[in-house]
């Protein structure tokens, strides 16, 4: 198995390389709101995991400025993950809010979250 994702891991990082979205162009002004807004959220991720890179689709196709943490190859950050978000599983948003903290677990759910929190401010 750690064949193929040796092999699957560059395939899956050019692919996105190359057809990488366009992001939402906005006024300046609404832009900052928007990148302020984003400044309490963290993807925890492995690079090539196909669905994390998923979710950072979904950033850059709403040009989102959201804070990418390795959890695979940074110790520091995994056992973060193990402790606060209560387990190891990828993609995971951390969403800090008014003093609260929530962990999204599933690349579904957190595309789900995004957009219906940001694909309307355009």
């Amino acid at each position: 198995m750690r064949i193929v994702r040796m092999i699957l891991a560059p395939i899956l990082l050019f692919l996105n390389w190359i057809t990488t979205p366009r992001g939402v162009k906005r006024p300046v002004d609404l832009q900052q709101q928007i990148d302020q807004q984003t400044a309490g959220l963290s993807l925890y991720q492995f690079k090539a995991c196909p669905f994390c890179i998923k979710v950072r689709r979904c950033f850059k196709r709403h040009s989102l400025k959201v804070e990418t943490r390795d959890a695979k190859n940074d110790e520091k950050i995994r056992q973060e993950l193990l402790e606060q978000g209560g387990k190891i599983k990828v993609p995971c948003l951390r969403i800090e809010e008014n003093d609260k903290v929530e962990w999204l677990y599933d690349s579904n759910a957190i595309v789900e979250y995004l957009q219906g929190r940001f694909a309307n401010q355009a």
